[in-house]
């Protein structure tokens, strides 16, 4: 459901100053101790963050992707690792059950997920099962009423804080590929489940990642999400709206980085004058303000169509692929207009440049959303 404007922009106002004044100072901290603080978790489920997505009658704020947008910007204009934190609630960890969920199942998890006491996490990637995410391999086989899962799933983001993950398993063995894989809800205290310690990253500390183990893991049927057979369409229509999201951050981070970088050129000094002077500085800051503002353009543009009802697969694949190429390449820009500070960690910028790495590889590659591109525009003809 879009806000009215009022509404949304008091949403927005108040997320900008919960970024500035609360987050921000803990930009540093967060990274050295590899933590979120408990008090600011708790004062994101206050603002209704763990919901923006999920619908108001469950609980949440119901919010447009449109909207959403407008809000995941605005957490882009700190660490990435705060947006995390209630990110897969927002997504991928959520949608699937808003998407294609029952009834009953909706009214069992989703105003926790909400409210983000139930922090959900996405189960896809495997050791053998990345971009090529029909290869998945755990298995879910049918026993009496309960699906019983054996595998394991690695770099899960939020595995270790999860209470409900979404699995994607295969339950036909038969049908390689896409055709026999199943989504199911699976709780974390469920017997014969662990999950692995925190993986070392290049970026984004605060934000973990770690393996998901079954070990014979009994999954009552009614856990299942959608038809046997459908877990692929599942994740591909929840993919199709995370990219959107991620779209939406990394065009946060990009202008908090050219905000950065104007504000640093502005007082350096070199050669007489602020480094603002130098025409080869400038043409470096018009590059990065031109390119944000186009992966803004596309990245809005398509969450409109999307709220609209039209099919977004392959403008949604398009502006994940340019925000996240973006955003490297203004990183790359703001290191260089810093220069030597651009390299020590007081200033933040070497951690922006490490933690946005990650944008072109997570909720699909650079690469897969080439493909995705390229066989959507096929199949419309140009």
């Amino acid at each position: 459901m879009a806000l009215d404007a009022e509404t949304r922009d008091q949403l927005i106002d108040t997320v900008r100053r919960f970024v500035t004044e609360r987050l921000r100072p803990l930009e540093a901290p967060v990274a050295e101790d590899d933590a979120m603080p408990d008090d600011v978790v708790e004062e994101m489920k206050g603002l209704g963050l763990f919901g923006l997505s999920i619908p108001e009658e469950y609980g949440g704020l119901g919010l447009s992707m449109e909207d959403e947008c407008l809000v995941v910007i605005e957490m882009g204009r700190t660490s990435p690792a705060f947006r995390s934190t209630f990110g897969t609630n927002v997504g991928i960890g959520s949608q699937a059950l808003v998407m294609f969920g029952t009834e009953a199942q909706k009214q069992k998890y989703l105003p926790g997920i909400a409210s983000g006491e139930i922090i959900t996490s996405f189960a896809l990637t495997e050791p053998e099962a990345g971009s090529d995410s029909a290869a998945v391999q755990t298995r879910a086989v049918r026993d009496g009423d309960h699906y019983v899962l054996n595998g394991a799933k690695r770099y899960i983001t939020n595995a270790n804080k999860a209470h409900l993950f979404t699995v994607m398993a295969r339950t036909d063995a038969s049908k390689p590929g896409a055709g026999g894989v199943s989504a199911f809800l699976v709780p974390r205290d469920t017997p014969g489940l662990s999950v692995g310690k925190p993986e070392k990253k290049m970026g984004q500390q605060g934000a973990h990642v770690c393996d998901v183990i079954f070990d014979n893991v009994r999954v009552p049927a009614e856990n299942l999400i959608g038809a046997e057979g459908e877990g692929f369409k599942v994740a591909m229509q929840v993919l199709d709206k995370g990219r959107l999201h991620i779209s939406a951050l990394c065009v946060g981070v990009a202008e908090r980085l050219i905000a950065d970088s104007v504000a640093y050129a502005s007082e350096r000094k070199q050669f007489g004058q602020a480094l603002t002077g130098f025409q080869l500085v400038q043409g470096m800051i018009a590059d990065c303000k031109t390119e944000a503002l186009a992966a803004r353009a596309l990245t809005l543009e398509t969450a409109r169509s999307r709220d609209a009802g039209r099919n977004v697969t392959m403008e949604g694949a398009a502006a994940k692929y340019f925000a996240s190429e973006m955003v490297g390449r203004v990183a790359d820009k703001a290191v260089q207009i810093f220069g030597g500070a651009g390299y020590i960690t007081e200033y933040g910028i070497e951690r922006f440049y490490r933690d946005v790495r990650i944008f072109r590889i997570y909720e699909g590659t650079s690469q897969i959303q080439q493909v995705i591109i390229a066989r959507e525009t096929m199949k419309r003809g140009g």
